[in-house]
């Protein structure tokens, strides 16, 4: 864009030094280039623009349909909005009840595997399975708080 430009001013410059036609139909032709690169350049940004709104439509619809919040680069808002901030305690409270719910999928699976073996399932091992998801249930139980931390556990509905 910087090269036309500079060639649309030469060819006037020189247009107007010698006075005569073929510098002023240079400068015409350079004029019409220059015309032209700016509408070229002009017309991609618009585009972009437009392609990067899109692209946030699209991304706020697909967070709004995993259950996520909307995207924060919004072209609305001008900048960065924080919707919540999840502190340290959250992120290993957060893996604990993984670990926790891990702990069950494995018991479960042996409570499964020794009933598969029918007459000869070894009690004592469903026994202890059972055992240890009842005392793991309680303890991630204990880790879900009510806000305010007020020690009680946390109540609501399940929805599915």
């Amino acid at each position: 864009m910087t090269v036309v430009l500079i060639a649309f001013l030469v060819a006037v410059i020189f247009a107007a030094n010698q006075n005569d036609v073929v510098g002023w139909i240079v400068a015409v032709v350079s004029l019409g280039w220059l015309l032209l690169a700016g509408f070229v350049v002009f017309s991609i940004q618009k585009a972009a623009r437009r392609a990067g709104q899109k692209f946030t439509e699209a991304q706020n619809a697909f967070n709004a349909a995993a259950g996520r919040a909307p995207s924060s680069s919004s072209a609305d808002h001008g900048g960065t909005r924080v919707v919540s901030e999840r502190s340290e305690a959250e992120e290993i409270r957060d893996l604990k009840l993984d670990h926790s719910f891990k702990i069950v999928q494995v018991q479960v699976r042996v409570i499964e595997d020794e009933r598969a073996k029918g007459g000869a399932a070894n009690q004592d091992t469903i026994n202890r399975a059972l055992e240890t998801i009842a005392i793991t249930s309680a303890n991630a139980r204990d880790m879900i708080k009510a806000s305010g931390d007020s020690g009680e556990p946390v109540t609501g509905t399940i929805i599915d």
